[in-house]
């Protein structure tokens, strides 16, 4: 790490001597649709500032933020308008805009800042609304612009944005995993409008206003989170003026996948939303094919002036063809052709969630304000089809069956209140609540016989036998969890002064949890319980932010997590919780008035227990249920994340990252089947970065056309299984890690716009690369080879 650590220190340097001015003067004038000026008109920035035009149609405010800006015209009948502008410091700085309506009886408009990614203030992810670099935290925000921009389909195409997130499997082309500073966030740490996400579906991205990520300790106010991070999901929200669009994306492999999104003021009290999409798509992959639709409506009531109710629901509904991928002989990935399809043509799959939510917010004054948030979320996931690519040395292979269902019910409530108040000369932004949710889980086990279907060699699957009649299935077992989870926090961020704030909190969590089994294999049918297993524990956090200047933030924290792990153990007891210390110092830092903006963390995670999906079940045999885990033992997790967002010309925006991880178990038994001390955790790459801009040209001939591009790389990783102590194993060590190389996948993107019509497309994998995404030693899935998306957009 030693590269990381001199990059931090130099940039920690820049940051202290590159000193700027903190505000400037911007003039304005307000002109109606035939060039004349309208006086008498409001301006609000803000909160902070009013004004008001004179006769000249002119307006002014003085210390007015440097730096870049996109300002935003809004007005109660007219159309929205936005310019660029660059704030010098101790300089007048001038604007105009022009009506596009004639409006005689407009009385106010609102201007409306875009500001530095630090500079912009975060609500569901922090608890307090504050600036993110007041934060002693790393926060990552992709918004709506840029997933419209990238043409994004699935999550994954979102999260390569995000440096050291990563995918780590497909699993069965069910779903996409996802994980962060080497732990996988799929089980606890996937939210929707700040509730926990069952993530057992690919998520639908049409609807998102944005993606929220959190890096490190989120437990004190998500509570039962792994470590590594959260993500967040925000959609799109009702709004009182009306608009909306349809689009429709066509691409390779008879991909096309038309969306809607309309909004508008039912009165002045009630708006509403609506977004929904239909997607139909082959693949890459022979007998591939996914169908799936998804609709998600949304009303707000503003039920008094300091009072208003979002509901909003969203039902996805989405067939897919379980894919298993080319498979693994020995410790090398099977040299097919990437379009292979081994399983079964019949393997089907099925995904329903359905989710409904109501939120209260209440504003008591400018200062206090409360939350009541509720939700409930339904999930089904039923497949059946051929599993595991697990051929001999020769390639030989008899398909194994499998068959999956999974159910889940999820209830969540939480209250939370905002406060800002002052001891003396000593500021605090208050946050505390409660929260509550239950979750009733159900895993179906179902047996064959046989237990195969077809058999060959994969290496000529032209003559493979493909089997007969689809097999039956017999339902064995089903285990039923039911898990109640509480917590109460308060937390305060504390300013001491301009330069030294304070982040404290602090968490009680309690979890109950029982496993419930019915074996059906038996006559009559037995029910075993598992003993009811409840934890508890405190969770500090403390949090130290220095700031030398309003762009530069230097921070460290630290914080404990108590982690109760889900699903149960081979014999079928309640997992053990894990404890985790994690600790960060970083640096948050403004260049040249927001035109670039870097963000340097260093982190170290250190896990009392990981928890982890076993290899074998009950009976011996490999296990596919990924609710049957083992604790492996203590792991230390520590690395470095560098993040870079720019703005250096009007129409430009890049995104970049680098990440290095270091995870390692630091303490096991030692015993036979133990992990091996010191050995890197399967499937955390070294490794990650991200690059991509996107520009589009804002005046002149060459007016509304764009052009961008993406790169992301993921480093080595390791496949399979960590390996474990074997006696009867040479140099008792039982071998079992698959080296995986590095890649790197480059897309580029062009179009054009114009009035309320836009048109873009893209070419993914140009150079065609050639890698993997595995999961353990059994969905071993191809990335997708080159492609073409285009979108076409109609706004109005």
């Amino acid at each position: 790490m030693s590269n990381q650590i001199k990059l931090l220190f130099i940039l920690f340097f820049i940051s202290i001597f590159a000193q700027a001015q903190e505000t400037g003067i911007i003039k304005g004038k307000i002109l109606s649709a035939d060039g004349y000026p309208l006086s008498e008109i409001a301006i609000k920035l803000g909160k902070a500032a009013t004004t008001e035009t004179d006769n000249s149609g002119e307006f002014h405010f003085n210390d007015f933020p440097v730096g870049s800006h996109t300002i935003t015209l809004e007005g109660a009948g007219m159309k929205r308008q936005s310019k660029e502008i660059k704030v010098y410091a101790s300089q007048t700085n001038f604007i105009e805009f022009k009506l596009v309506e004639d409006i005689t009886t407009l009385k106010e408009l609102v201007i409306k800042i875009k500001q530095s990614p630090n500079k912009k203030k975060l609500t569901v992810l922090s608890g307090l609304n504050i600036k993110a670099i007041d934060l002693p935290q790393s926060i990552q925000i992709i918004g709506s612009e840029v997933i419209e921009q990238q043409q994004a389909v699935r999550m994954s195409d979102v999260i390569r944005n995000v440096n050291g997130v990563y995918v780590g499997s497909a699993r069965g082309g069910a779903q996409e995993s996802f994980w962060s500073r080497g732990y996988d966030m799929s089980a606890n740490n996937m939210f929707k409008n700040g509730f926990r996400f069952n993530n057992g579906s690919i998520p639908e991205v049409s609807s998102l206003e944005r993606i929220e990520v959190l890096k490190g300790s989120a437990a004190l106010l998500f509570g039962n989170v792994a470590p590594g991070g959260i993500l967040n999901m925000v959609t799109k929200k009702p709004l009182f003026k009306s608009g909306g669009e349809i689009s429709m994306q066509l691409g390779s492999y008879a991909f096309y996948k038309p969306t809607i999104d309309v909004y508008g003021a039912l009165d002045k009290n009630i708006a509403y939303r609506f977004t929904g999409s239909y997607e139909n798509s082959a693949s890459f992959r022979d007998v591939v094919k996914k169908e799936r639709y998804y609709i998600n409506p949304s009303v707000l009531f503003r039920a008094t002036e300091k009072t208003e109710i979002i509901l909003q629901g969203d039902y996805l509904h989405d067939n897919w063809t379980p894919d298993f991928g080319s498979g693994i002989i020995g410790k090398t990935i099977a040299n097919l052709p990437r379009n292979t399809y081994l399983g079964a043509t019949w393997s089907n799959g099925q995904t329903r969630q359905a989710s409904v939510s109501g939120l209260v917010k209440h504003e008591f004054d400018e200062n206090w304000k409360l939350n009541l948030n509720s939700s409930f979320q339904n999930y089904e996931r039923d497949s059946k089809g051929t599993e595991r690519v697990q051929p001999s040395a020769n390639g030989d292979w008899k398909r194994p069956l499998g068959q999956n269902r999974n159910l889940e019910q999820i209830i969540g409530e939480q209250i939370s209140l905002q406060g800002n108040f002052d001891t003396g000369k000593v500021k605090h932004q208050l946050f505390t609540g409660i929260d509550f949710e239950n979750s009733f889980a159900q895993a179906y086990t179902f047996t064959f016989s046989p237990n195969t279907y077809g058999s060959g060699n994969i290496f000529d699957f032209e003559n493979f036998n493909q089997g007969g009649a689809i097999p039956e299935s017999t339902n064995t077992r089903i285990v039923k969890t039911d898990t109640n989870r509480f917590g109460i926090y308060a937390q305060d961020l504390i300013s001491l002064t301009d330069q030294f704030k304070v982040l404290a909190g602090i968490r009680w969590s309690w979890q109950e949890a029982q496993a419930k089994t019915n074996d059906l294999s038996k006559n009559p049918t037995v029910i075993i319980e598992a003993p009811k297993r409840i934890d508890q524990a405190f969770t500090p956090r403390l949090g130290l932010v220095y700031q030398p200047t309003k762009d530069l933030s230097v921070f460290a924290s630290y914080a404990n997590s108590f982690t109760p792990n889900t699903g149960t153990t081979v014999d079928l007891k309640v997992i053990k919780p894990s404890l985790i210390d994690q600790y960060e110092v970083g640096i948050k830092k403004d260049f040249w008035r927001g035109m670039l903006t870097t963000n340097i963390t260093l982190y170290q995670i250190e896990n009392s227990n990981l928890a982890q999906t076993a290899e074998f079940n009950s009976n011996g045999l490999p296990n596919i249920d990924s609710s049957i885990k083992v604790l492996s033992g203590s792991t230390k997790s520590k690395g470095v994340e560098i993040d870079i967002t720019a703005r250096p010309t009007e129409g430009l925006n890049i995104i970049a990252g680098y990440s290095y991880n270091d995870m390692r178990f630091t303490e096991t038994s030692g015993l036979e089947g133990s992990f091996i001390e010191g050995d890197r955790l399967a499937r955390t790459p070294a490794n990650t970065a991200n690059l991509s801009f996107f520009y589009t040209v804002p005046t002149g001939i060459f007016e509304g056309i764009a052009i961008g591009s993406s790169t992301n790389y993921i480093g080595q990783r390791l496949g399979g299984w960590n390996n474990q102590f074997k006696a009867i194993e040479p140099n008792g060590v039982f071998d079992r890690e698959i080296p995986l190389n590095d890649y790197t996948t480059i897309d580029i993107s062009a179009g054009y716009e114009w009035s309320k019509f836009s048109i873009l497309c893209k070419l993914s994998n140009v150079t065609n690369e050639l890698n993997y995404n595995v999961h353990e030693n059994y969905s071993v899935n191809p990335i997708a080879p080159r492609q073409v998306m285009t979108s076409l957009r109609y706004k109005f």
